[in-house]
């Protein structure tokens, strides 16, 4: 099980699916799978970080803060918003963070 690099961007809509942990772990779990992300954490927009990445199966989904409007802890949980092309998907891309976060 692993994070794969998209290569076409998939779309995506907030479907209720949250995740709270802390920027720094999805930080390193990105860069453990060499995964680029965006990052601009100086709270002027709605969001500071964004993830974007596929499953073993090609399930596209993102992963982002919201509206926070400050820069984030990096230590500190937030709740972080998965969007992804149905609530199946993002419920999927959920249980597979937990499995990787908490190895």
């Amino acid at each position: 099980m692993k994070l794969n690099k998209i290569t076409s961007f998939g779309s995506g809509s907030f479907h209720d699916v949250t995740i709270k942990t802390t920027p720094k772990k999805l930080i390193k779990l990105f860069q453990y799978f060499g995964l680029e992300y965006w990052e601009q954490n100086d709270g002027s927009d709605k969001v500071n970080f964004d993830f974007e990445a596929t499953l073993d199966d090609g399930t596209y989904f993102s992963l982002y803060d919201w509206k926070e409007y400050e820069p984030l802890d990096l230590n500190l949980k937030y709740q972080f918003h998965i969007g992804g092309e149905s609530p199946s998907s993002t419920l999927k891309a959920k249980q597979t963070l937990l499995k990787l976060l908490n190895k």
